[in-house]
Formats: C-alpha cells, structure tokens, sequence
C-alpha cells in the first residue's frame, strides 16, 4: 500500500488485489470464521487475525471495498467469542468448532494460552483501531478489549524479568520458559496503548520493565556490534502443555527479531513522549 501511494504504479494495485482475492477462496466455519488453514479443519486461530485483518482494512480504505471492514470485525468477535478464558480473561491460542482435535476442550478451546498467539492478536486490534475510519462505531469496542487486554495481560508479568512466559498463566511451572517474541508483542500493545491514551501512564512502566527485561536478560551483543536475540520459540501449531513447553528455541528467528523491531519502536515513541520530545 506505501509503494502504491507513492509510485501510483499498477503492479501493485494488482498484487493487492490478488491478496484480496484469497479471501472468496477460504474454507469457513458455520459461522463464517476463516479455517486457519485448510488442513486445520474448522479451526480458527488467535494469530491469524494479524495475517488478513489489518491487510483488509487497508485494502477497504483504499481500493473502496467497506464490505471488507465488516469481514474483519465479524473475524475478530468469533475469535473474541469463542477462544475467551474465563478463568483469566486472556484467550486461548485457537478453537476448534467440532472438538474434533486431540488437544480440543470439550468447548472447543485449544488447551493453553500460547504467548505469541496472545500477543499477535492484541497487535492486530490495536493496529486495526488506526486504521479503521474515525467515525466508525466499532473503534470504541476495540479500544474497551485493548484497555481488558492490558489490564489483564500485566497480571502475568514475571516479576523479576518483566517478561511473559511461553504458556502465559502457568508461571508457576518449573519447566515453563520465558519467551521473547511474545514478550516484545506485549510490550508493543502496552506501550501503544499508552501513547494512544487508550490506558493510563501508569501502564508505561510495565512496558519499560519488559523492554529492560528483553535488554538484560534476552539480547547479546557481539563485539562486532551485532545482536543476538536469545528463546524465540520457532513456528509453533496448537498442542498440549509440554507440546509448547518442548518447542525448539532459536536466536535470532524472524518471530522474535520482528517483534523486538516493533517493539523498540513503540517505546522509543513512549520514552520520547515521556522525555517531552516530540
């Protein structure tokens, strides 16, 4: 969309438009949800709605297609709706409309709150917020889950760290690790929400001890000057407890060096503002 508006060039009108296009092609559930894949059968996972939402809506504003706006809110509500833990008022890494999965509750909920899924679904609706118009009504009910999802995301800060752990409310399990793709995710989400004033400043320091928590205990720094991003757990499906906890960690692995650019960009605007620098 940025080369588009910049260049005015066709070709990318038409890669955006064959992007779009995918969306008539995806298996739905009964409701309408998109399967994640198609060889994830009625399943809906928490991190596909940052692979299509915020495309979507860029696709609407700009090529004139407002059907596409409701697509994405009706997407996000199913994924609100039926991957909600009410026990911790976080959500569960997907669902599975059939229960016909080996790891599927009995509701359907995958069996654990995975940290990265958690963070990538709270990334999309804050960045979704910004793009969807300003008059529309639907902006007030993203920013009321955006203010539920920080308040009860900080709950599970570990203590010392600052960061979260792989599977995000069993802190308390020895062999449980903490991650940091999922960590840089949350402290993205924390820090917008605060310079965007959808939380108070009060959530700025959960934000700055994550970020210092990343910079002390998760990043190296070789005497070339080169970073190394330390426990980014690699591509990861939806499973059991020991499923997520036995994941290979890598350094360095896109998921993390990704999450920790955006990151450090939304807390070099937060310390920014906080300094009196505009």
């Amino acid at each position: 969309f940025p080369l588009y508006k910049a260049t005015g060039l066709k070709k990318y009108e038409i890669a955006a438009r064959r992007l779009r296009n995918i969306f008539t092609t995806l298996n739905l559930t009964s409701e309408g949800g998109f399967w994640h894949k198609d060889k994830y059968p009625y399943q809906m996972w928490l991190d596909g709605l940052y692979m299509g939402g915020p495309f979507a809506l860029h696709y609407a504003q700009d090529f004139n297609e407002p059907e596409l706006i409701d697509m994405v809110i009706h997407q996000e509500k199913l994924m609100r709706k039926y991957t909600k833990s009410e026990a911790t008022n976080l959500y569960h890494h997907g669902w599975d409309e059939k229960c016909a999965q080996p790891w599927a509750r009995p509701d359907g909920k995958a069996p654990e709150i995975w940290g990265r899924a958690l963070g990538w679904y709270g990334l999309a609706v804050i960045d979704m917020i910004d793009i969807l118009p300003e008059d529309h009504p639907h902006r007030e009910d993203w920013i009321a889950f955006i203010q539920d999802y920080v308040r009860d995301i900080v709950n599970y800060q570990d203590e010392k760290t600052g960061l979260w752990y792989q599977v995000i409310d069993k802190g308390h399990m020895e062999d449980n690790w903490l991650e940091t793709s999922a960590s840089s995710l949350f402290i993205y989400v924390i820090a917008k929400a605060v310079s965007k004033k959808y939380v108070g400043e009060e959530f700025a320091v959960y934000a700055t001890k994550a970020y210092e928590g990343l910079l002390n205990h998760k990043i190296q720094e070789t005497q070339e000057g080169k970073l190394i991003i330390d426990d980014i757990v690699i591509g990861t499906s939806i499973g059991v407890y020991d499923y997520y906890i036995n994941r290979e960690r890598s350094h360095n692995d896109l998921h993390g060096a990704g999450a920790f650019i955006m990151a450090s960009m939304e807390m070099e605007k937060l310390l920014a503002k906080h300094a009196g620098v505009k």
